[in-house]
């Protein structure tokens, strides 16, 4: 097939988790060599029409979408498919909706818990919402929460450091949180409430049958001080000198105990791939409190694909390897679309 890569063009003054993309890009563009498709690669920027231009041409009978912002602005995730939608031209990955949907992570996180999924209480957005109130009234103990500030739009690591962790503020001085940080997270945020315990990773792959949820690994805090926030903020994703980076291995491995939790982690999983209609691949990231319940964080539709990423270590433990994990997702776009291989 002729298969087009898009990719959100980076600039020379890139922090490593933007040139990211073209560690991907190098090696989906490998993986799909090695299957035998012709590719075409395509910078993506604020002009899209010069990127439907370059695209026309090549007649490709799928787009493979690498796409996580337009000019450094994640809000602008959803723009690249919405025009491949338009044009007729099949694509990996979450449609144009689903991606608005779950990158503007308040209005994911209302979605979840109108569908009766456990997501954790928050306040806002900062600026445009109401602020008079925190959403959610159930409290796990008569202790005042403590909230961590989040970008709306951006990667959840976006600006997130221990300073985002709120100890057990009153609704005002929230509120004055919420006003000093947003500049640093693109003008807009919101405060969500910091749970305590356990993470999860859990990855998607679409296949014939339906979404197959990869193994569920688990995001482990290890030698933590007592008065650090347990939080997988910047440093921990992307600065490999850091004590964040260092302490905060992926485990696949769980005991029996665990085992009713990780079914509850893998039914909510597939309702949420449902809820907001997922197709290719994705990741859901949850939280469990210290009595065993969990809570949905975030939905990533279209997570990083790079070989050394969270995800393809779960497909890698499933038994998949770089080059099949490229195959099923290229497929799932063909599949949907009704064209032959």
């Amino acid at each position: 097939m002729r298969v087009a890569i898009l990719f959100n063009a980076v600039s020379e003054k890139a922090k490593t988790d933007e040139l990211d993309v073209l560690i991907q890009l190098e090696a989906i563009s490998a993986a799909l060599e090695r299957l035998g498709h012709v590719t075409l690669n395509i910078p993506c920027g604020l002009n899209v029409k010069e990127v439907v231009e370059r695209l026309a041409p090549f007649e490709p009978d799928t787009v493979f979408n690498l796409v996580e912002c337009l000019d450094g602005y994640g809000r602008l995730i959803f723009v690249v498919p919405a025009v491949l939608d338009a044009m007729g031209v099949p694509y990996t990955g979450s449609p144009a909706e689903a991606l608005f949907l779950t990158s503007h992570k308040v209005l994911a996180k209302e979605r979840i818990r109108a569908a009766g999924i456990p997501t954790a209480d928050w306040a806002g957005p900062w600026p445009s919402g109401a602020m008079d109130s925190i959403v959610g009234k159930r409290r796990r103990s008569r202790k005042k929460p403590s909230f961590i500030i989040k970008s709306i739009w951006e990667h959840a690591s976006f600006g997130m450091d221990d300073e985002m962790v709120i100890r057990q503020p009153d609704e005002a001085s929230l509120m004055r949180a919420m006003e000093k940080w947003a500049p640093r997270l693109r003008g807009e945020c919101f405060a969500e409430e910091y749970i305590d315990g356990r993470e999860f990773n859990i990855s998607m792959i679409a296949t014939p049958d339906g979404p197959r949820v990869l193994p569920i690994a688990e995001i482990r805090f290890i030698d933590y001080p007592k008065d650090k926030p347990k939080i997988v903020g910047y440093k921990a994703k992307w600065d490999e000198d850091s004590f964040e980076y260092q302490r905060t291995p992926r485990g696949f491995d769980f005991s029996p105990d665990d085992d009713e939790l990780l079914g509850e982690l893998e039914r909510q999983c597939r309702s949420c791939w449902g809820l907001f209609d997922l197709r290719g691949y994705a990741r859901v990231d949850f939280r469990v409190d210290a009595k065993g319940n969990p809570f949905v964080l975030e939905i990533n539709a279209n997570p990083c694909i790079s070989p050394d990423s969270g995800f393809i270590a779960a497909a890698q433990q499933g038994g998949l390897d770089y080059t099949a994990v490229i195959r099923l997702v290229l497929e799932d776009s063909v599949r949907r679309k009704g064209l032959s291989r």
